[in-house]
């Protein structure tokens, strides 16, 4: 079933919105990529915290890189930026978490770390065979 006019027009606009937004999302990224390092810089001090903000921007930014580039987007990518998120509210709280939450968050990255494996070795056992991006070893 081919799309009518009205279908083509509606999905072309949604296309151009969602690249819209794309945009706004790699711009705003890369200010606070920039408020960041002035934080930093006013601060004179490095803490593990602003590491892991400006790898959650890292991540971000590779994601939106990898989908300008290939126009899909891998599940594996929103996993790493919540594994990060994570560790560094981890690291930022650790003085103000009890014991039982503490050991929630390290489950909850230990599972999203394994649900990564999971995918990748789904995606390397079971190969996509119609998906011309994909790599074959």
């Amino acid at each position: 079933m081919t799309p009518n006019k009205f279908s083509r027009l509606i999905q072309r606009g949604l296309g151009l919105f969602g690249q819209g937004v794309l945009i706004v999302i790699a711009i705003a990224t890369i200010f606070a990529v920039f408020q960041a390092i002035m934080h930093i810089w006013q601060a004179r001090a490095i803490s593990v915290g602003d590491l892991l903000l400006l790898f959650l921007y890292l991540e971000v930014m590779s994601m939106l890189d990898h989908y300008l580039g290939s126009g899909s987007l891998p599940v594996r990518y929103p996993l790493y930026i919540g594994i990060i998120a994570l560790a560094r509210y981890l690291v930022l709280e650790v003085a103000e978490i009890d014991a039982l939450s503490m050991f929630a968050l390290s489950g909850s990255i230990l599972l999203i770390a394994i649900a990564i494996l999971v995918i990748r070795y789904g995606h390397v056992r079971f190969p996509y065979i119609d998906c011309p991006t994909q790599q074959t070893k």
